[in-house]
């Protein structure tokens, strides 16, 4: 880990609650170190057009997730070395804006609204972490990606559907995967100040909440339970950045859910198991206290062992994407990512 990075990750929990702080620094010998392995294989897959390879190692939707495992860590795009890698993604992604605002390269399969939602949080993201040149193309490019979202959000859908998102802007169904992305990506762009309405949250929170089984505390796929073992995490964090009080009963319940799901082992032998951690991972660390605490445990257990000698964790889509969702999850607690941040009276 750079310097920078562990001054900051050394100022924040020296201030954080004990639950985030002591939880953290217990795992801290283990954790940095295999970021810092992990960071330095996807820097060395960068390839010279800016693209990785892997699976839809060509999609905006993958560059900007790198893109966004170099900026959890801490690496700013204006660091001349550090920020290299994040400088060639940003520019990947601007250079494939359509002239309707989608930020798709078209190598994301059959489902360019991942590729646009997850694109669309990356630019919102690095906002202002950059030079003035990339900065103005940024703020040119992210209005109409986010009208984009609203707009995919807002077409004629039946009540089970309506307020969420799926796999392309004019598609009449929904589900929580796609709505996930989509939310975070609306989320961070009022925090970065953007005018999204009100109405788009009431919306997306009523459709996450005709997913969500209060009685088990699962959220499902396109129901209440399809899915639900690696989906739960982006239900509960969905409605956690909607507005939701992170000490809702049925929200700790969900919490519950997860732990029970890891815990007992039925996390690991999902496809897109990875995928599940990541969302977990942030949905814990906004509930905090014990959901949180036993989850990161469970967490840096579980899976740091599994790294590669040459830093990577495998996936169903190659081990680009399984390197950045992996990382994506451990440095949650680093908080260097603006939609990493929590209320800490959560843990009071």
């Amino acid at each position: 880990m750079t310097k920078l990075v562990t001054i900051l990750t050394s100022i924040l929990f020296a201030t954080v609650s004990p639950a985030i702080g002591e939880g953290f620094e217990a795992l801290r010998p283990k954790v940095e170190p295999a970021v810092d392995r992990a960071l330095a294989y996807l820097e060395r897959q960068l390839r010279p057009d800016g693209t990785y390879p892997g699976g839809h190692g060509g999609s905006t939707g993958i560059v900007s997730i790198v893109g966004m495992t170099f900026l959890s860590a801490g690496h700013i795009p204006t660091d001349p070395e550090d920020g290299a890698s994040v400088r060639a993604c940003i520019d990947f992604v601007l250079n494939h804006q359509k002239p309707t605002g989608l930020l798709d390269s078209g190598e994301g399969g059959n489902g360019p609204m991942y590729a646009h939602s997850i694109s669309t949080l990356f630019l919102s993201e690095v906002s202002g972490m950059v030079d003035s040149e990339r900065q103005a193309r940024i703020a040119e490019a992210l209005p109409p990606a986010l009208q984009l979202i609203l707009d995919a959000q807002a077409l004629m859908k039946n009540e089970r559907h309506a307020g969420g998102w799926r796999y392309r802007p004019d598609s009449r169904d929904s589900d929580l995967s796609c709505s996930g992305w989509a939310l975070m990506a609306l989320r961070s762009s009022r925090l970065n100040g953007a005018p999204v309405p009100e109405r788009a949250f009431r919306a997306a929170t009523q459709y996450i909440m005709r997913n969500f089984s209060p009685e088990k505390g699962r959220f499902g796929y396109q129901n209440k339970i399809s899915h639900h073992k690696t989906l739960t995490g982006a239900g509960l964090l969905c409605l956690i950045l909607t507005g939701v009080s992170p000490e809702a009963p049925e929200l700790l319940r969900a919490g519950d859910s997860i732990l029970e799901i890891a815990q007992q082992g039925q996390l690991l032998s999902q496809t897109h198991a990875l995928y599940g951690n990541y969302y977990n991972a942030q949905a814990m660390f906004q509930l905090g206290g014990k959901h949180w605490e036993s989850y990161y445990q469970w967490m840096t257990q579980t899976y740091l062992p599994g790294q590669k000698n040459n830093g990577s964790w495998d996936s169903g889509l190659g081990p680009v994407y399984g390197t950045a969702m992996m990382t994506l999850a451990l440095t949650v607690p680093y908080r260097c990512l603006p939609i990493y941040q929590r209320d800490e009276a959560v843990d009071k």
